[in-house]
């Protein structure tokens, strides 16, 4: 039986209460009891000023797993006294769409009770399931409330997020699972207030931090110590840091490879590395690993960026990156952490430069224009002295001036189309090697100037 599936399902009894996990007790069962998220349900925010009205339209609760989206789904169904419906998108299809739907119509002749139909991971559901959803939402017989850790923008069709609102979750702090830890220990009925326990500040922050974010983990956890710890002999339940960390023995990472996490981590480790800062690279490349993060798509983002952000102020960065990966996948771990470090580090200390981004300046250029004819000089040697004997014409190919033939292995002649004579794409940096370089480049661009 659900504890949240009609409004007077909180007088079962205590016995059939105690039944149930400490995470399933302690869910909010109003928008007073709910914690975090109040850029939604504060005081004045849109949320709360919809379920104030009583009039609830459809709607997508997306963000991050443990981010309260199911949570905020029962409240609102129970606010506005609408029988709440669940469908899970991995697990059932428009055949159990169906029948909801049949039910809700009945529902709503009879007693004039509005549905609210929660689908969980509703960016499971196809194209065409998803389709199958829209006459139900314009006739009004349900209202959406769908559930999704991936961007509706990319996981959801145009037509469905057109007809609901979008509400973005964020995942919850430390502070928030202190307070629902604090609540279950306070709370008679439901919670944990009925057992003679006494927890230490330090095991309840320790609960509340390596919780990360996740508010069931906590709580599951500290079910798990208070009903796991003997009595003293005052008949007292203590619950130190110690039984806490033991209580709770794996931290929450929030990372989904396939999310929008694995985009969010991934961006941070790369503008950490390019802003040298080597700690926050280290930081957010293990949160990334802790996560289940494949160390091969790390290697392939510092290949790009050892060109891409380092580029020719090192150009031997690309090597580092390439003979670190052969490393690892020699080695794998525990020991491919060291090589996985020794490539972060080189690049977040590495002087920077992304003058490669030459090459994008120089594509759009010829998308644009087409790419303009070869001078007759830089043509192929072979072919156009077989068309001066066959068609006696000259061989413009003999005008090229060989470079290693001159001083400093470089003459003064011109190498781009005709009607793009004297125009430069790539800029330098003055970092690290490339400032070699460039000195270079100035001086056979000032040659090339006197030279005309």
């Amino acid at each position: 039986m659900d504890l949240f599936e009609e409004k007077g399902d909180n007088n079962m009894s205590h016995e059939n209460l105690k039944s149930m996990p400490l995470a399933t007790r302690m869910r909010p069962a109003s928008l007073h009891e709910f914690a975090g998220q109040e850029h939604l349900v504060g005081e004045g925010k849109m949320l709360q000023r919809m379920i104030s009205s009583g009039v609830i339209g459809s709607l997508v609760l997306y963000g991050p797993p443990s981010s309260g989206k199911t949570t905020l789904a029962h409240v609102l169904s129970r606010e506005i006294d609408a029988r709440f419906e669940v469908i899970n998108a991995v697990l059932d299809g428009v055949n159990e769409l169906k029948k909801v739907v049949s039910k809700a119509k009945y529902r709503l002749k009879a007693s004039r009770k509005k549905t609210i139909l929660f689908i969980d991971e509703i960016h499971r559901w196809n194209k065409a399931q998803q389709d199958a959803l829209l006459p139900h939402l314009e006739s009004g017989v349900i209202t959406l409330v769908g559930a999704t850790t991936e961007n509706p923008f990319y996981s959801l069709v145009s037509p469905l997020l057109s007809r609901c609102q979008l509400f973005e979750l964020y995942p919850l702090a430390t502070e928030h699972v202190h307070l629902m830890l604090e609540r279950a220990l306070d709370d008679k009925e439901r919670g944990l207030g009925y057992m003679n326990l006494e927890v230490s500040d330090d095991a309840k922050r320790h609960l509340a931090e390596y919780a990360g974010g996740d508010i069931r983990n906590a709580l599951n956890a500290l079910e798990v110590a208070a009903l796991s710890t003997p009595k003293d002999i005052n008949g007292k339940v203590k619950i130190t840091l110690e039984i806490a960390k033991e209580s709770i023995q794996q931290r929450n990472v929030r990372y989904n490879r396939s999310g929008d996490e694995h985009y969010h981590y991934a961006s941070a480790f790369i503008k950490s590395m390019r802003g040298s800062d080597v700690d926050a690279a280290l930081y957010w490349m293990n949160a990334m690993l802790e996560g289940g993060e494949d160390p091969n798509f790390i290697f392939r983002r510092m290949l790009i960026f050892a060109s891409e952000d380092v580029g020719m102020a090192d150009p031997y960065a690309l090597t580092v990156v390439n003979a670190t990966q052969d490393a690892f996948q020699k080695n794998g771990m525990p020991e491919g952490f060291y090589f996985l470090a020794h490539a972060c580090i080189f690049l977040s200390l590495s002087p920077k430069s992304n003058s490669t981004k030459a090459i994008f300046l120089v594509n759009d250029e010829i998308k644009n224009k087409g790419a303009g004819e070869v001078p007759a000089h830089l043509k192929d040697k072979t072919a156009n002295k077989l068309a001066s004997r066959y068609l006696d014409v000259q061989n413009v190919s003999e005008n090229y001036k060989y470079p290693h033939d001159y001083e400093r292995h470089w003459v003064q002649q011109h190498y781009l189309p005709d009607v793009l004579q004297g125009r430069t794409w790539f800029e330098g940096g003055s970092e690290g090697r490339e400032e070699i370089l460039i000195k270079r480049l100035k001086e056979i661009r000032k040659m090339n100037k006197i030279g005309k």
